[in-house]
């Protein structure tokens, strides 16, 4: 029986290499993306990408994209009220499963699991428990191209922010910090790999320190000028 999925999609590597996984599994069928998306600034949660990057790398996955708006603050309860109204619309279109890019944070997995309880949607973990060493630097060789856009500034200098997820940048990684950035010492935005069917078009705008962390907001030629302000998000 084919499964038919929807990914989690942040934008990042982790989502981005998911999605390679599973169209690598012939009893697989990706359906569609799933994005929290900040309502107030219009931006993906934490990776504070903008909506238009990601609707530019839906198309180039060739996948319809479905963002779950959410408020900022925004409560657990809230969260989770979008949640269920997500799992009923992928109901809807056939969905069997959701999947996501943890790797190997227990805590989070288990969040997933008894969030999809008695649902009708099962979870699905393709990337879970593979080394985070070897498979940052496989991402790298397969062509993936991510630029870091949010660093956690207890962790990582705000230096390291507007990057290009390469092997230049894991290697300059302090002792301790996951290769993957699974502990949420950065987070990152696609703009080509080997799931795109051609590159998403962005450059490093401003990059600002903000609530102990460090964002470099990524810009497109058709992003407005008074659009690329640092304080949208």
């Amino acid at each position: 029986m084919i499964r038919r999925v929807l990914l989690s999609w942040s934008s990042g590597k982790d989502s981005a290499w998911t999605l390679h996984v599973l169209r690598a599994d012939p009893a697989v069928e990706v359906i569609g993306l799933l994005t929290t998306v900040n309502i107030t600034y219009g931006r993906a949660s934490m990776h504070a990408t903008r909506l238009e990057i990601l609707e530019a790398q839906a198309r180039s996955v060739g996948l319809p994209l479905q963002t779950i708006p959410l408020p900022q603050p925004c409560s657990n309860e809230v969260y989770e009220e979008a949640m269920r109204r997500a799992i009923e619309d992928g109901i809807k279109i056939g969905a069997t499963h959701i999947a996501f890019g943890d790797l190997l944070l227990e805590d989070i997995r288990n969040y997933r699991i008894r969030q999809l309880e008695g649902t009708g949607l099962a979870p699905l973990f393709p990337l879970w428990q593979e080394p985070t060493a070897s498979l940052a630097r496989r991402m790298v060789d397969a062509g993936l191209k991510a630029v870091v856009t949010c660093v956690d500034l207890k962790r990582l200098p705000c230096s390291f922010a507007g990057r290009m997820f390469d092997h230049s940048f894991l290697d300059d990684l302090p002792p301790g910090i996951d290769p993957c950035g699974e502990n949420g010492e950065f987070h990152t935005c696609v703009l080509d790999g080997p799931m795109f069917s051609k590159p998403v078009r962005a450059m490093v705008g401003e990059v600002v320190e903000r609530d102990s962390f460090c964002f470099a907001d990524l810009v497109t030629e058709e992003t407005p000028r008074r659009e690329q302000a640092i304080d949208l998000f």
